[in-house]
């Protein structure tokens, strides 16, 4: 039997593939993306969320995708800046506001 299997892991791809009948889309999982966690993955069929029991059927699109990139972090970007001590307002480090603070000398 013969489906698309769309694999967005790394660098992705699709391809027609060939598999056995009665296969569980938990079956392909194993065989395809053995490196990985099922809960790490949003699994579609024919672009609708599925089931780890649901039983392949011939022209199915199979999509995995990570929900994850590893190694992907969110971070804030936090600006510094340095003033005279002339133009030093309150304390030496004085947070201006969540994303800039104040600091009367450079390192």
């Amino acid at each position: 039997m013969q489906i698309l299997f769309i694999n967005n892991d790394g660098s992705g791809f699709a391809d027609q593939i060939q598999i056995a009948e009665g296969m569980t889309v938990e079956a392909l999982f194993q065989q395809r993306v053995s490196h990985g966690r099922p809960q790490d993955y949003l699994i579609r069929v024919n672009r609708q969320p599925t089931t780890a029991d649901y039983i392949l059927q011939e022209g199915d699109r199979v999509s995995i995708t990570p929900v994850k990139i590893e190694g992907a972090t969110s971070r804030q970007i936090i600006n510094v800046y340095y003033l005279p001590s002339s133009l030093q307002y309150g304390p030496p480090w004085e947070p201006d506001n969540v994303l800039t603070a104040i600091c009367s000398s450079p390192l």
